[in-house]
């Protein structure tokens, strides 16, 4: 039976390559475990650059052909992508070995540290780096296992997504899409926002209801958000904007230059090098947090001015011929509209790529895609989809992406559909012009970042 992370020393993970599940192999081969893993993705004689760093790491990878799991192996971890049917899941089963999910053993590292655990259907990763590098700046040496990859941490050969400290505190995510958010037990809960991603409102205020619960300590809420500040404790910690400034972190005189935002903390100013009110939000979250562990205002405003972002969140792959090429991982009806907004203060049109993911989702978010993006786009932008991106598993292929375009379409903006991205640039060409903006957005598919660069050398 594992309770904690003492109950085990040799674990596998099968599908290592994915940015959860390679975070926590990354952080537990830091802290001493003998950690390996295997990935659909690995194949014998092909280059892979999340397996290299991985090896780099202490990560010892393999074949998804169960030759990686053995009489040593004491645990096995998977992914809710996982199914039943995969070999070495059969294997392990056979063997007798405990098989736990991702969120099961984030939970059980989370329970060995002081931990502060992200919450919210939008932000979570990068509130969790600005929050990481504030820390780092501050000299107290945190740890963090993230959903994406640190620009600062990628920048020293590494996948990014995870760092061991010396330090006390953990910041980690703490995931609503699945349910596992129950699960955690943090020394700090922070909540930035409730929105309809993967489910409906309610059923998302009954789980960060349950978050809150189990929070040991201080739970800090975003009071701008309708729904969030339902579940406020203590106003004096929480933080917002556009309010008045009489209790908590108010966040005022947003300005944003190009790809700079700055704005003002009680007297405290704050300049950024990232794009978007929504931004500004997320780095006022982590600056209410560090500064309830004592980091004062100035040393976070020194820190956020060093911060280099996060991987394929508002990130700048350059400027050709007049355009500049940004990539986002924004992929619900919220989300994308901020992405959209974002770019609007960059340059005088915006033409933005969107590819839902997961037949059920986009089902599920139809009309408040359509609703969403439609009122972020000016008359000048556009907005073009290709198919929806197929993971594989049993889903009920009912649904197209160009039913989202149809409907933006009729509510007057400019939407079009281009089923195969391979086709997209081809078509969007003639509609790109200088100054102007094209953003791709996107999540899930591994093969964005590669299509980000495709696009690049055809632009």
């Amino acid at each position: 039976m594992i309770k904690g992370i003492q109950d085990f020393k040799t674990v596998f993970f099968i599908g290592v390559a994915g940015v959860g599940m390679s975070a926590i192999a990354q952080y537990l081969a830091g802290i001493g475990k003998q950690v390996s893993g295997s990935d659909r993705f690995f194949k014998p004689d092909v280059e892979n650059d999340t397996r290299d760093k991985l090896v780099a790491a202490g990560v010892q990878c393999f074949l998804q052909d169960g030759s990686g799991i053995n009489e040593h192996t004491n645990l096995i971890v998977v992914s809710t992508a996982i199914e039943e049917t995969v070999l070495e899941v059969q294997k392990a089963r056979q063997m007798n070995i405990p098989i736990i999910k991702r969120s099961e053993l984030l939970a059980l590292i989370g329970d060995s540290k002081k931990t502060i655990a992200v919450a919210g259907t939008s932000g979570k990763s990068t509130t969790s780096a600005m929050l990481f590098d504030i820390l780092e700046y501050a000299g107290m040496e945190p740890s963090i296992i993230s959903g994406a990859g640190l620009v600062s941490i990628i920048e020293e050969g590494k996948i990014g997504n995870a760092k061991v400290g010396q330090g006390d505190w953990l910041v980690i995510e703490a995931d609503e899409s699945d349910g596992s958010i129950v699960q955690y037990h943090p020394e700090i809960g922070l909540l930035l926002n409730v929105d309809k991603d993967h489910q409906e409102i309610d059923e998302l205020i009954q789980l960060f209801t349950t978050f809150k619960k189990n929070t040991k300590g201080k739970f800090i809420v975003n009071r701008s958000n309708i729904y969030s500040k339902e579940l406020s404790v203590d106003q004096a910690q929480d933080f917002s904007v556009d309010a008045s400034p009489i209790t908590g972190y108010v966040a005022t005189d947003f300005q944003q230059q190009g790809f700079t935002i700055k704005f003002h903390v009680k007297d405290s100013p704050f300049t950024i090098h990232t794009v978007g009110k929504h931004n500004m939000e997320n780095a006022l979250a982590a600056i209410a947090v560090a500064n309830q562990l004592g980091v004062d205002l100035s040393t976070c405003a020194k820190a956020l001015e060093q911060y280099k972002g996060i991987y394929r969140r508002h990130q700048v792959i350059g400027n050709k011929h007049g355009v500049w090429l940004i990539d986002d991982y924004a992929h619900n009806p919220v989300k994308c509209a901020a992405s959209i907004a974002a770019c609007q203060q960059v340059a005088p049109k915006v033409i933005a790529w969107f590819q839902p993911h997961g037949y059920g989702p986009t089902r599920f978010l139809k009309n408040d895609f359509i609703r969403e993006i439609a009122a972020a786009l000016r008359p000048e932008d556009e907005i073009w989809m290709s198919e929806i991106f197929y993971a594989g598993g049993t889903a009920t292929k009912d649904i197209s992406a160009e039913e989202l375009t149809d409907g933006i379409r009729a509510l007057g903006k400019k939407a079009f559909f281009v089923a195969n991205r391979s086709d997209f640039i081809t078509a969007v060409k003639p509609h790109l012009s200088e100054n102007s903006v094209l953003l791709l957005m996107g999540a899930r598919d591994p093969g964005l970042e590669q299509f980000g660069n495709e696009i690049w050398m055809q632009l």
